[in-house]
């Protein structure tokens, strides 16, 4: 099941790209960001009372809520970052830039939640490099 929650992630991450590279169009990145990020709030806690989860709030532990917030502040710089990119490059160039969070994310992942590092995940990480420069030069 997480397979096809993980393809989903990459389908609407792609329609989120070319969504957002027409609607920025002379509009400040920084407040598109905000409006996208209002719309994404807006989805997530409807989210969370349409399957009556919001009971959980009161057990989340102290070291969730520190995480769960510099989550949150990662995810609004790469946004801002993102979206800034997106507005004064072309779509095909920073999107492959932006995709190699799966490599920083395998090298995080491997320093400090010692998950390991196999031949392909390390093949893999090769050629999402050598394919990112060969996309983007």
């Amino acid at each position: 099941m997480w397979f096809i929650f993980a393809l989903g992630s990459a389908v609407f991450a792609a329609l989120t790209s070319i969504l957002a590279k027409v609607g920025i169009e002379d509009v400040n990145s920084n407040l598109a960001t905000a409006i996208r990020t209002c719309v994404v709030l807006a989805m997530a806690w409807g989210m969370v009372f349409l399957t009556n989860t919001q009971g959980g709030i009161s057990e989340i532990s102290r070291k969730s809520w520190l995480f769960l917030i510099l989550s949150g502040l990662a995810t609004g710089a790469s946004w801002l970052c993102y979206y800034r990119a997106l507005q004064i490059g072309e779509a095909s160039k920073v999107v492959p830039i932006d995709k190699l969070s799966t490599v920083l994310t395998l090298v995080l992942a491997f320093v400090f939640l010692h998950e390991k590092f196999t031949v392909k995940s390390l093949l893999g990480c090769v050629l999402i490099g050598a394919g990112t420069l060969l996309m983007v030069l």
